[in-house]
């Protein structure tokens, strides 16, 4: 039961992506133009949404499905490291006209070269799992 709740929160995001344009590779490269506001305005809803979500949890000290409260930690004060972080997601989004979410709605729309894309950003995931006890955190 729980894999249909997935399985249905993935085909409404799907549909979002898809109904906003949002996973189209030509939107994503006019984002990082400058030619259009359209993306700029999705991910501003989506940080607006975020923020709204952020603050009523925890107004209202809400729990997560299995009743564990919701719990908020400081963030980190090194600014290096995102900026880091920032730039190669930033590059590999600006290369490939994808970040991770899009990326599944293009294979699913019969784009069949974001397959290559989605699966070296398996591999990136993985090899920084491997190595992220070494880096400085």
């Amino acid at each position: 039961m729980k894999f249909l709740k997935f399985l249905l929160a993935g085909i409404v995001f799907g549909i979002v992506m898809a109904k906003s344009e949002a996973f189209s590779w030509f939107r994503i490269q006019e984002m990082f133009r400058f030619q259009s506001f359209h993306m700029y305005g999705i991910i501003g809803t989506a940080v607006t949404l975020g923020v709204l979500g952020v603050f009523l949890i925890k107004k209202y000290k809400m729990r997560d499905m299995n009743g564990n409260p919701i719990m908020f930690y400081p963030k980190d004060k090194s600014v290096i490291r995102y900026l880091i972080g920032g730039t190669i997601f930033g590059l590999g989004w600006a290369l490939s006209g994808a970040c991770p979410g899009p990326m599944v709605v293009n294979i699913g729309y019969g784009y069949l070269a974001m397959i290559v894309v989605f699966l070296f950003a398996i591999l990136g995931t993985f090899l920084y799992g491997a190595i992220k006890d070494k880096l400085p955190h």
